[in-house]
């Protein structure tokens, strides 16, 4: 296997890529001086794959929550967990599902090569029966009501409900009651047969590591499968958002609200350049520097936690602009008037170069953080982009990108969610 050594020379960093016989992207970011690893095993496969792919080009629909449920499964075999065996070892593990991906990782100090087996080996052999389906179900569904009285998640997915009406990015991760009750062990092995591919997966370590001995641990423990990607399904949007407004009410101490701007979207995906000046474009209008933030806190119409970010993945992408306030509608309207502003003026170019620069030093300072660099190869793997591309993109930025991203946030593709205290 050949291995490529990429290095940013202005950071001092290295990670070194290869590709395994198997179709398996492996990229390893040595860290001298640190304690301990942390290593990811991920699948391009996540809650917005509700679409499976047949080899006849056509789509059969999956319920919602399938990648999360598989995800809780693959821990368990038939003699014992995979916590049991990470014990052995001292490491940590766990996993995670999110819109795009599902990962399996875990973090120790000793025995890296013994874990990682470990790692790759409970992920390759699935087991599943009616039995632990059933009572699985069972677990999920306590997980879904749990998530249900969280006012952050809560907030944020009654505003997907308004603003998408067909992407499943609208839909909970874990799915719904509904969903996940039609899930069974045969749907799951026909799922994992279909994602599982090492063609669709990337393994991701950083940190206390001997990049040798990583490259030949998977080639001990990789099992070689027929080649194959299967396609994510793109499922348009119209423009319109599906209503303006929706609100609810939570055990909370007060108001909580997103406003947000749904992109209309002529490709699945829109790129890091596009995605960073928009970062960049929100920091400068609306971060804790700017005049508006400073405004609104004098006035007492928002508190520390209010901000904007920029949410996207296939076939959707989203600014969300909020946080707590006692009059999320008026600061709602000042929002936008902001925005109309901006538009109008453009944004000021001191403040986008200090939002840019405030940007480049937050991702320099993630390559201090074994977790940050793991999981940030598997994202920028997945996208199509080589170590470090990000940092190339933010360096490239300039202010007239950021006024073509804020040209994308329309009046029409707009809506507000609230949630409101229990009285």
């Amino acid at each position: 296997m050949k291995i490529k050594e990429y290095r940013d020379e202005k950071l001092g960093e290295s990670v070194f890529c290869g590709k395994h016989s198997s179709g398996l992207e492996i990229r390893v970011a040595p860290k001298a001086g640190y304690d301990s690893a942390y290593a990811l095993f991920a699948v391009k496969y996540g809650s917005i794959d509700n679409y499976l792919g047949k080899e006849n080009g056509k789509y059969v629909k999956i319920p919602e929550g399938t990648a999360h449920f598989l995800e809780h499964k693959l821990f368990e075999s038939e003699e014992l967990d995979a916590f049991e065996l990470f014990a052995k070892t001292g490491a940590q593990a766990n996993a995670y599902t999110s819109f795009e991906q599902t990962a399996y990782l875990f973090k120790g100090s000793e025995n890296i090569e013994t874990s990682l087996g470990y790692l790759l080996d409970f992920v390759q052999k699935p087991y599943f029966t009616a039995e632990t389906v059933r009572k699985e179900q069972g677990i999920i569904g306590q997980e879904i009501r749990m998530y249900q009285d969280l006012a952050e998640w809560v907030v944020m997915f009654n505003l997907l409900k308004c603003l998408y009406k067909e992407h499943p990015v609208r839909i909970d991760i874990a799915g719904t009651q509904e969903s996940i009750a039609q899930i069974d062990d045969k749907l799951l092995y026909e799922i994992y047969d279909t994602y599982y591919n090492p063609s669709n997966m990337i393994l991701s370590i950083a940190g206390n590591v001997d990049v040798d001995k990583i490259f030949d641990q998977v080639g001990k423990s990789i099992i070689r499968k027929k080649k194959t990607v299967p396609p994510r399904k793109f499922v348009p949007e119209p423009a319109k958002a599906v209503s303006k407004y929706i609100e609810q009410k939570l055990a909370i101490g007060k108001k909580q609200f997103l406003l947000g701007f749904k992109e209309d979207l002529k490709e699945p995906e829109i790129s890091m350049e596009a995605e960073l000046a928009s970062t960049a474009m929100l920091e400068a209008l609306f971060g804790k520097s700017s005049p508006f933030f400073k405004k609104l806190l004098d006035d007492g119409l928002i508190e520390m936690d209010f901000g904007g970010q920029i949410f996207n993945g296939f076939g959707y992408s989203t600014v969300m602009i909020g946080g707590a306030s006692d009059e999320p509608e008026k600061v709602s309207k000042l929002i936008k008037d902001e925005i109309k502003k901006a538009k109008k003026n453009g944004i000021d170019e001191a403040a986008f170069e200090r939002a840019k620069r405030k940007l480049y030093g937050r991702s320099v300072m993630s390559y201090n953080d074994i977790d940050d660099i793991a999981n940030g190869q598997i994202s920028l793997y997945f996208n199509g982009y080589k170590p470090f591309a990000e940092l190339d993109a933010i360096r490239k930025l300039n202010v007239k990108k950021a006024n073509e991203r804020l040209a994308k946030l329309t009046e029409t593709g707009s809506a507000l969610s609230v949630i409101l205290p229990v009285e």
